[in-house]
C-alpha cells in the first residue's frame, strides 16, 4: 500500500520523518544542535550504502566498485577513495559492515547519517578517529551511530508517532489520485486483485478511505463502493519480507474495532473479510493461483520485489516514483549523454589501428579528464549525489537488481490504466558488448505479413526440426500470453 496505492508527498513526508527522528535522537541524549539541521531533499537518493566501520555513504555498482562516496556532506576524491577502500571495492556480502539504503522510507535515514557525521566533525569537543569520534573517555563509533538511527528509525514507525501526524493532516501528507478507483475496478473485472501490507489495518482504512474517498464534483447520496470492495483478498501486518517465506499466523481482524480475532484462521477465502499476518503460499492457496499468474506490484526492490521473484515466481511492477526526475533529466540534459557517448568513440578511434605490436601509448589523459567532469556535470542534474540509476555511463546497484528482478516498472501503477490486461509487455532486445560491434540493417515493417514469414523461414534448419532455442523461445512467448 505505502508507495504503491498510497504515494506520500515529497518532501513533505520525509521532512516530517526527519524532524522525528531528530526528536527521537535527541530524546535519548543527542545534542541539541541536531535540531537546527533541516531535510534537504537535493542530497539523499536511494540505493546507497551506509559503511558501518568508517562513516561513508557509498553509490556503488552491482559488482560493489565505489562510483561516489561522502563523509558527512564532503564527497571524498579518487585518491581518498583509494586510501580506504582498496582497488576502490566493497564487499556487498559483508552485510555486517555495509547496510543498503533501498526504500523511499530510508531517504531520510540516508540524510540523518550524513548529518550526524557532519555535526561531529565540525564539533570542536570531539576528535575525529577512524572508526568515529572521541570526547575525552566517551567514544561514538560510526556503528553504535548506525544503531542509533535504525532504533530511531524503528520508533518512529512502530511506536505510531509518524502514523498518528500523517493521518492528522492527509491533505498534506498523501497524493490521492482520482483515477486510482476507475483502475482498480477495471482490475478486479479482468481478473483477482488482493491488497498486502506491512501497515496494521487501523491505519490501511484510514489511508484507503482517503484514497478512496468521494471524487472531487460527486455529490453525497451518490452511489459509491467502499474500498473494501476493489480487492479480492485484504491481507495486513504482512511483515514483509518475512512474508514471502515461512510468514505468521494468519488471523482474522475485526473491521469494527480493528482488533484481531484470536485462533489462526483455517477456512477458505470470504469475501469482506480482512485477513492479518499469513505468508505469500497463503495468498496462493486462497486465490486459487500461483507463480507467473500473479503480477505483483510493489516499492521495495528487496522486501517486494527480489523476494516474490526468487521465492514464488511471481511477475513482479516495482513502483519508481523517481523516475519522472530521471526521465526529465535524460530528455533536457540530452547533450551530456551524447558527449559523454562520443568521449567513448574518441576513445576506441585512439587505439583502432594500434595492437599488442605496438609500443605507442596514446596520450588519454585530457579524455579521462573531460569524461570526470561530464559524469560530475550530469550528476549534479539529479542531486548532490547523482541518479538513482547510473554515474555516467555505469549503472548503479540499484539500476542492476531493477533490471533483473523486475519484470515491469514504472513512476505510477496507475500506469496500468493506459494499457489493455491483454497487452503482451516485451522489452526492447538488449545488445551485449560483442553483439553490437556489428551494423543492424534497418528491417522494413511496411507488410507485416511478409517480414514474419521471412523470419519464420530464417529459423527453420535445413532438417525441418526447431532447435532448442528457437522451442525456448516460442514457450516464453506461450507463457506471457497465458
Amino acid at each position: 500500500m505505502d508507495y504503491t496505492l498510497a504515494v506520500y508527498r515529497s518532501p513533505e513526508y520525509e521532512e516530517l520523518a526527519f524532524q522525528l527522528m531528530v526528536n527521537h535522537l535527541v530524546s535519548i541524549g543527542y545534542p541539541q544542535e541536531l535540531l537546527l539541521y533541516t531535510y534537504d531533499p537535493t542530497f539523499p537518493t536511494r540505493g546507497l550504502v551506509f559503511d558501518t566501520l568508517l562513516g561513508n555513504l557509498l553509490k556503488v555498482d552491482s559488482n560493489g566498485n565505489i562510483l561516489v562516496c561522502a563523509h558527512g556532506f564532503s564527497f571524498l576524491k579518487g585518491s581518498e577513495i583509494l586510501e580506504q577502500y582498496s582497488n576502490k571495492f566493497i564487499q556487498r556480502d559483508d552485510t555486517e559492515r555495509f547496510y543498503i539504503l533501498n526504500t523511499l522510507f530510508n531517504l531520510t535515514e540516508t540524510y540523518l547519517y550524513a548529518c550526524l557525521v557532519d555535526f561531529f566533525i565540525n564539533c570542536s569537543e570531539y576528535s575525529r578517529c577512524q572508526a568515529g569520534f572521541k570526547s575525552g573517555d566517551l567514544f561514538m563509533s560510526f556503528r553504535n551511530m548506525f544503531q542509533d538511527v535504525r532504533d530511531t528509525m524503528d520508533f518512529v514507525h512502530n511506536s505510531g508517532i509518524l502514523k498518528k501526524k500523517t493521518l492528522g493532516n492527509l491533505e498534506k501528507y498523501v497524493l490521492r489520485d482520482p483515477r486510482l478507483p476507475l483502475l482498480l475496478s477495471r482490475m478486479k473485472e479482468a481478473g483477482k486483485v488482493f491488497l498486502a501490507t506491512n501497515s496494521d489495518y487501523p491505519y490501511t482504512d484510514a489511508i484507503m478511505n482517503f484514497l478512496f474517498d468521494l471524487p472531487p464534483g460527486l455529490k453525497p447520496g451518490t452511489s459509491h463502493h467502499s474500498w473494501h470492495s476493489y480487492f479480492d483478498l485484504i491481507v495486513v501486518d504482512t511483515r514483509k519480507p518475512f512474508f514471502f517465506g515461512e510468514g505468521t499466523v494468519i488471523r482474522q481482524v475485526d473491521n469494527e474495532s480493528g482488533k484481531l480475532r484470536i485462533g489462526a484462521y483455517t477456512g477458505p477465502l470470504q469475501h469482506g473479510v480482512v485477513y492479518s499476518g499469513g505468508s505469500s503460499d497463503m495468498i496462493c492457496d486462497l486465490l486459487g493461483v500461483k507463480g507467473k499468474e500473479i503480477l505483483y506490484i510493489g516499492d521495495h526492490i528487496f522486501g517486494d520485489i527480489l523476494k516474490s521473484k526468487k521465492r514464488q515466481g511471481w511477475r513482479t511492477f516495482l513502483v519508481v516514483p523517481e523516475l519522472a526526475r530521471e526521465l526529465q533529466v535524460w530528455t533536457e540534459k540530452s547533450a551530456l549523454f551524447e558527449e559523454l557517448y562520443n568521449l567513448d568513440i574518441f576513445l576506441a578511434e585512439l587505439y583502432k589501428h594500434l595492437d599488442s605490436s605496438s609500443n605507442e601509448r596514446p596520450d588519454i589523459t585530457s579524455v579521462r579528464k573531460r569524461i570526470k567532469v561530464v559524469t560530475h556535470e550530469m550528476d549534479m542534474c539529479y542531486g548532490k549525489m547523482g541518479s538513482l540509476l547510473r554515474c555516467g555511463s555505469r549503472q548503479t546497484l540499484f539500476a542492476s537488481q531493477l533490471i533483473r528482478y523486475a519484470d515491469l516498472y514504472a513512476v505510477s501503477c496507475i500506469n496500468l490504466l493506459y494499457y489493455p490486461f491483454s497487452y503482451l509487455f516485451r522489452a526492447p532486445p538488449v545488445l551485449m558488448p560483442h553483439e553490437s560491434t556489428v551494423e543492424q540493417i534497418p528491417l522494413d515493417f511496411c507488410d507485416m505479413d511478409v517480414f514474419l514469414e521471412k523470419q519464420q523461414n530464417h529459423i527453420q534448419p535445413t532438417n525441418g526440426t526447431h532447435q532448442g532455442s528457437c522451442n525456448s523461445s516460442d514457450e516464453s512467448i506461450e507463457e506471457e500470453e497465458k
